[in-house]
Formats: structure tokens, C-alpha cells, sequence
């Protein structure tokens, strides 16, 4: 492998070094229900005297959490609306898990997808005309129905050659109803502390909640299944 291809993993290797310290130290236990139970008092009052100081930390943190694909992303929205509220909380977690996706997608895309195109040839040919031609949808719809993991779905639209602009868009606009939701339950969290309950982290797959998401998915595949439509009428 030739230098400047080994510079071009250097934004991966990073993200993966991340990943792999905060494992191997397991910081994993500070980012617990249980943690945040301990400290409510002193965290509320920190945030109460420091909104913007506070807001901007959230939103650094989250941003970092995502790009480094750390697996306490489930904690954070909810935590976004326990300080802040429903829909700041919400807002911010969408601007944070937006600007961490975008820091993925860049580096999955300097980094991987010359290799990938190279292993792939013409199959990857194929699957970038297809996906190029609808990727706002079907990236919208990943987002809106969180069936892949959220790293996975960072990374693969780079592979298949998406451009930033529409990435950062559908990105944006697909994970606010999740966001909203996430959110909804962190603003519970001061009853259930209270309670010594625990919060449902799978609030989102009940369905009164998960058809509204389908039903989004299914409005955001329409332009696709039309494009088809159209193509199959134009045929001869």
C-alpha cells in the first residue's frame, strides 16, 4: 500500500483508535442510568446556570459520540431531553448526531471507497448508479426506520459515491421523529429516578410509534417507486 493511500486512512484509524481506547478503559460505566442518577442534582444545576455553555457541550459530545461510534449513542437523546427539555433536547440531538454523521461519512469516504471500488469493480458500477439516482430516499428511509445499525448507515452511502449535500439533509430530516421520541422518554427520567425505575429504551419499535415511522418511510419511497413507474411506462 503505497503513501498516500496510508494517509488517506488516517481519518478511519482514528475514529477506530477512539472506539478501541474508550473499550479497552471501559468508560462505557460513566454513561450509565445509574450514573446519571448519582449526579442529577449537580449536572441540573450546572446546565441551569451554563444554557449555552451547556447546550454547546451537548452538542460537541453527541457529535463526538457518533463519530466515534461509541455505543452510548442510546443514552444521549434521551439525556438531551432530561436537561433541556423535549424539543431542545431533540434539536440539539439532531444537530449533533447530524454533524458526528457527516465527520463518518467524510472519512469513510477519503478513506474506503477507492479501496472498495477497487474490490468491487463493476458491481460497485452498478449499485452507485442505482443508489445515486435515489439516494435521498433511500437513505431517508434508513434514517426514519432504525433497522441497520446507525454506523453502518453512515458509512455505506459514502461507499456507494452519495454526495455530502444530500447525505447531511436526509440525515438531518430523517432522524428527527426518533430524535422527538428519545427525547420524549429522557424528559421522564426525573420520575423514574424518583421511582428507582429504569427508562424503555425500546419505546420506538411499539407499535403506535413504529407505524407513523413506516408510514413516513413508505411517503419517502413514493418518488422512487414513480421513477420506476415512469421507466417501466417509457419502455418499449
Amino acid at each position: 500500500m503505497n503513501l498516500p493511500m496510508l494517509r488517506r486512512l488516517i481519518p478511519v484509524a482514528i475514529l477506530l483508535l477512539g472506539l478501541a481506547l474508550f473499550l479497552l478503559l471501559d468508560l462505557e460505566r460513566y454513561f450509565s442510568f445509574e450514573m446519571l442518577g448519582r449526579h442529577q442534582a449537580e449536572l441540573m444545576s450546572w446546565v441551569a446556570n451554563h444554557v449555552v455553555v451547556a447546550a454547546l457541550v451537548f452538542v460537541v459530545a453527541y457529535a463526538v459520540v457518533v463519530a466515534f461510534s461509541l455505543p452510548v449513542a442510546i443514552l444521549i437523546t434521551p439525556l438531551g431531553g432530561f436537561l433541556f427539555g423535549v424539543w431542545q433536547g431533540a434539536a440539539l440531538s439532531v444537530i449533533g448526531a447530524t454533524l458526528g454523521s457527516v465527520a463518518v461519512f467524510l472519512a469513510a469516504r477519503t478513506a474506503l471507497h477507492d479501496l472498495f471500488r477497487a474490490r468491487a469493480g463493476a458491481t460497485l458500477a452498478k449499485l452507485e448508479a442505482g443508489f445515486r439516482r435515489d439516494s435521498f430516499s433511500y437513505l431517508l428511509v434508513l434514517r426514519l426506520v432504525p433497522v441497520f445499525p446507525f454506523w453502518l448507515v453512515n458509512i455505506v452511502p459514502a461507499l456507494l459515491g452519495m454526495r455530502l449535500g444530500p447525505y447531511a439533509l436526509a440525515t438531518l430530516i430523517g432522524i428527527v421523529p426518533g430524535a422527538v421520541v428519545y427525547s420524549s422518554v429522557g424528559a421522564g427520567f426525573g420520575v423514574l429516578l424518583e421511582r428507582g425505575e429504569r427508562p424503555d429504551f425500546g419505546v420506538i419499535f411499539e407499535w403506535d410509534i413504529l407505524l407513523p415511522l413506516l408510514g413516513l418511510a413508505a411517503l419517502s419511497l413514493l418518488p422512487v417507486l414513480y421513477g420506476h413507474w415512469r421507466g417501466s411506462k417509457a419502455a418499449p
